[in-house]
């Protein structure tokens, strides 16, 4: 399970080190790709591949499904490490999430998210202002 923030800096060539309380759950490996609100998804690798499977059982010529998958699979790579312990974090996806140097790994459970510093502190500043009504809808899901 990935739980905490931890804070990091990206250097000049956009080489990161995954925070070591994440490395024991890394099992298969770990990928990169798009994630929400702007982030990077830093998933277990047999994570990726669920959402492979279920994706691989729907409609391919539904457009609403589709787009995410696109952008999902299209922008995925896998993490992989130097001999320091760091990782190269593929411009593109730098680019996405607006990094520039600071940044923060964010647990979520089952996942881990990769924010540009800046992005992460306006995002759960904004967010823990309506916390109890956004901790209610989880109850829609039987959370």
């Amino acid at each position: 399970m990935f739980l905490g923030e931890y804070s990091h800096s990206c250097d000049s060539k956009n080489r990161l080190r995954l925070p070591s309380k994440f490395k024991k759950e890394s099992g298969s490996g770990f990928v990169l790709t798009k994630g929400s609100d702007g982030c990077v998804f830093v998933m277990p690798k047999d994570k990726l591949d669920s959402i492979f499977e279920k994706a691989n059982q729907l409609p391919m010529f539904d457009s609403s499904v589709q787009k995410p998958l696109r952008l999902l699979f299209s922008s995925a790579c896998e993490l992989e490490e130097d001999a320091q312990g760091r990782f190269l974090l593929p411009q593109s996806l730098k680019d996405f999430a607006g990094i520039k140097k600071e940044v923060v790994f964010v647990g979520t459970g089952t996942r881990i998210e990769l924010w540009a510093k800046e992005r992460w502190i306006d995002y759960s500043m904004k967010n823990l202002q309506d916390f109890e009504t956004l901790a209610q809808e989880l109850g829609r899901y039987g959370v």
